[in-house]
């Protein structure tokens, strides 16, 4: 079999995406290292910055957590001065939720060498090139959201997981 194979191809291409994925995660824990979060209140942060501000139902949903833990997630980022909590101007029972512009900035200075570096990595693609990305990102996104919806679902491996084995000693 050739290296130019689709087969080889689709199997370097997997591989690749794996590492990828291994060094975002990475990347992502000395992100929250450095900003004192854990990683779910970095996820929180991150969709504060990228959308803007949100009501604690959707980032519930968005991050995968019950209301009970993202309203102590959030307890824990306001006590830092990391977000805000307002009323919402539409109606005055909700609460909204956005970053504050301290965390922003430090958020900004901590990716800004990642995000030029990433810029100058991209800047040789075509436009073509560039398109034909967007679209293997957005469907692999996709692909991914599918697959954490079905996740979700599932119930644990039973006594295969550690809280089954520790409840299965305390029996």
């Amino acid at each position: 079999m050739s290296s130019d194979s689709s087969e080889e191809l689709l199997r370097q291409l997997g591989e690749q995406v794996r590492a990828f994925q291994r060094a975002v995660d990475q990347g992502d824990d000395e992100i929250a290292r450095l900003l004192g979060l854990n990683r779910t209140d970095l996820r929180c942060l991150d969709l504060l910055l990228q959308e803007g501000p949100s009501a604690p139902g959707r980032l519930a949903t968005e991050l995968g957590l019950t209301t009970g833990s993202v309203t102590a997630m959030l307890d824990r980022m306001e006590k830092i001065g990391y977000i805000s909590r307002t009323p919402d101007p539409g109606d005055r029972r909700k609460i909204v939720v956005q970053a504050t512009p301290d965390i922003a900035e430090q958020a900004m200075e901590v990716m800004l060498p990642l995000v030029e570096d990433s810029t100058r990595t991209t800047a040789h693609y075509t436009p073509d090139e560039l398109r034909l990305l967007l679209d293997f990102f957005q469907r692999a996104r996709g692909v991914q959201e599918r697959h954490i919806e079905r996740l979700r679902a599932l119930e644990p491996r039973g006594a295969r997981t550690p809280m089954a084995k520790a409840r299965a000693r305390r029996s």
